[in-house]
């Protein structure tokens, strides 16, 4: 990843710069191994969300190509999918994309949340939506339910956690 230091100002274009230096990270990890199918699926799964929220045509193109993946070489497939993810991630994460994400995470309590915890978190999402909340904000009770609930795809996303807290990344309205 690569940004002026000037544009850094711009919380949006801060935010994006950190959240690829942070992939960059867990995608040297998963390359100090031994590159397998198994392993790249794996890393996908992991960041849906965060493709979803950058670039939801990309996450549909990789999806396909890692079903299609047994036939190519692993080190080939790993240098054509981390090429593709890396330029969605160089998009920049919209609030209707991330309104979108947080609707689709939203589905993973259906099932255990009552009507007043449902009305919290569509208003902290329309909030959001509206552009009078951070992200951290419906981010935040999502985790929650998350720790509560324990849907076990959600234990692992990327989305829900994408760099330290301490960074503040995703305070800004």
């Amino acid at each position: 990843p690569v940004e002026e230091d000037g544009r850094l100002h711009d919380a949006r274009l801060r935010e994006n710069f950190i959240e690829r230096i942070f992939v960059m990270h867990r995608w040297h990890e998963l390359n100090a191994k031994r590159k397998t199918l198994s392993s790249l699926m794996h890393f996908h799964a992991r960041h849906k969300y965060v493709l979803m929220a950058h670039c939801p045509a990309t996450l549909k193109e990789l999806g396909t190509m890692l079903a299609q993946g047994k036939p190519r070489a692993p080190a080939e497939l790993h240098r054509a999918y981390f090429e593709r993810f890396i330029g969605a991630l160089a998009k920049i994460a919209t609030i209707k994309k991330n309104t979108n994400v947080l609707h689709h995470l939203m589905g993973y309590f259906k099932q255990n949340l009552d009507k007043e915890e449902k009305t919290e978190l569509k208003d902290l999402i329309a909030g959001y939506h509206a552009e009078l909340l951070p992200l951290i904000v419906p981010v935040t009770l999502v985790n929650h339910y998350a720790r509560k609930y324990k849907p076990l795809y959600l234990r692992d996303q990327i989305y829900l956690q994408p760099h330290p807290l301490e960074l503040m990344l995703r305070n800004h309205v």
